[in-house]
């Protein structure tokens, strides 16, 4: 009894081990997890400042970049394959973070194995981690040994025969060596171990194609061309007087505030200006003809203080149009039974102050209208409008009206005369089309008469054929044809209006 006991305490001791090395692996886990979370941002850094060298020197860094992008996706395809896995070996445990209940190996052993031979998702595991390896190695080429060799080495799975030595001596398969019998908390850490060298093969390989540290900051890709004249209009034959110049727009180059005036009055922020990268944007508006000026200053950080930089620049307004602009912007043409997308507009005036009349015309925002025509063949739009200096201009403008085309009749999105299997007409849809029309309708059937031949025509309601109809169909010859007729159709959201006669379908049974 004795002996007995001390067995069982020996036993108790060595399940108590059992559970600290569990929660051990567990908070493993949980470090390469996190670790490998940051490594994802500093490889996306990485990344884009390798696209902005590429974007810099093309000669250069192109290629290097275009060889980034694609260890890029084949790093992430293999990182996602193995959290997909991941998910599924935790997910009918309650609490994630309770990894002293991951001691069963039963999940890997089963996913991976089929008695002596590897199972589907045991030789994709193999298959992937062996891919992985060749593909970057392969992109890599000779350029960078140091980063090849360590690709080697992160990656490998035995020897040429994909065997490991056991501590007694025996060979056995590098999968089954690390896989086979071990806890479920184990093989998990296992598996965040491998997307951390992931991880580190695509910061290695990124950094080794940057060569050397790299900074936003100074790239001229964040930089744009700024045109800088004596003044902003010129007239016809006039010689041009003024220069690019380069403009910085990232971040660094964003006042801390800005004080400004227009002719005098003083701007605010937020309603007549915004302060963005590369400087100033300004939300005034252009006002009455004539010159105008913008001075003031801008404020940056520099050094912990703020530093000023003096603006003094000028704009002209000038604009005296004789007509307006008033254009269909799908045709030349509106149609009945259709919301027609117009633009009215007379350059020079605000569209707030441009009026615009016509029957059927309604205004949306700005010199966005929409035209629904009714009877008659013709409509003529007025718009009207004050220029600054009190002159009125006013146009018409006269437009055709058409109706809506004929629609064809269409089964299975096919027209005219088809062929098809009695089957599939039996679960085919009945419709309507208007091909190469110029709105995008929707059209639907609501009903149609049926035809087969040697037996009485059958009226049906709705897109599809009823019980009668299916009946007719069934009584057809290979060879017969098949007519769909009187098709009654509509637009959803215009059920008012009276569409011409939808064209039949003509059906040759097939079987």
């Amino acid at each position: 009894m004795i002996n007995l006991m001390y067995l069982i305490f020996i036993a108790m001791l060595a399940l108590n081990m059992s559970k600290e090395v569990l929660a051990a692996f567990g908070l493993m886990n949980a470090k390469l997890e996190a670790s490998n979370e940051k490594a994802s941002e500093n490889n996306a850094a990485f990344l884009a400042s390798l696209e902005t060298k590429a974007g810099e020197d093309a000669a250069k860094y192109a290629e290097l970049y275009k060889d980034a992008q694609q260890i890029k996706q084949l790093s992430q395809e293999y990182y996602t394959w193995l959290e997909d896995l991941k998910a599924e070996m935790v997910k009918d445990i309650e609490d994630p973070t309770d990894y002293q209940v991951m001691d069963k190996s039963d999940y890997l052993d089963q996913k991976f194995f089929q008695g002596d031979k590897l199972g589907p998702t045991g030789q994709e595991f193999m298959n992937r981690i062996n891919e992985y390896r060749t593909q970057v190695v392969s992109i890599l080429g000779d350029g960078f040994p140091d980063v090849k060799e360590a690709v080697e080495t992160r990656f490998e799975t035995g020897d040429e025969n994909g065997k490991v030595a056991r501590r007694d001596g025996a060979k056995v398969d590098w999968i089954n060596y690390h896989y086979e019998g071990f806890p479920l908390i184990a093989s998990l850490t296992k598996l965040t171990s491998l997307q951390s060298d992931i991880k580190a093969t695509e910061e290695a390989a990124l950094k080794a194609m940057l060569q050397g540290e790299l900074t936003s900051q100074v790239s001229l890709s964040n930089f744009s061309t700024l045109l800088e004249s004596e003044k902003s209009a010129f007239y016809a034959g006039e010689k041009f007087s003024g220069s690019l110049v380069l403009g910085k727009t990232d971040k660094s180059a964003k006042p801390v505030r800005a004080e400004l005036t227009l002719d005098g009055r003083k701007l605010s922020e937020g309603t007549d200006y915004r302060l963005k990268e590369g400087g100033v944007e300004m939300l005034i508006g252009a006002g009455n003809p004539g010159d105008h000026e913008i001075a003031g200053m801008l404020y940056y950080m520099q050094d912990g203080a703020e530093t000023e930089v003096p603006v003094k620049n000028s704009f002209s307004t000038i604009s005296k149009p004789n007509a307006a602009v008033i254009s269909a912007d799908k045709m030349n043409v509106v149609y009945r039974g259709v919301a027609n997308p117009m633009t009215i507009s007379i350059p020079g005036i605000p569209d707030n102050k441009v009026t615009a009349s016509a029957a059927g015309l309604s205004k949306r925002s700005g010199s966005n209208y929409v035209m629904n025509p009714g009877t008659g063949r013709t409509v003529t739009i007025t718009a009207s409008g004050t220029l600054p200096d009190g002159q009125n201009i006013s146009t018409r403008s006269e437009f055709r009206i058409k109706d809506i085309p004929r629609p064809e009749g269409a089964v299975r999105g096919e027209t005219g005369s088809i062929q098809m299997p009695k089957r599939n007409l039996e679960l085919s849809t009945i419709g309507a089309m208007l091909e190469d029309f110029d709105f995008d309708l929707n059209l639907e059937v609501s009903g149609f008469k049926f035809k087969v031949p040697g037996q009485p025509t059958v009226n049906v309601q709705g897109n599809k054929l009823d019980a009668r109809a299916k009946s007719a169909l069934a009584r057809v010859k290979r060879g017969d044809a098949v007519q769909i007729f009187d098709i009654q159709a509509y637009i959803t959201n215009n059920k008012s209006y009276k569409l011409k006669k939808v064209s039949p379908v003509f059906v040759e049974i097939t079987n």
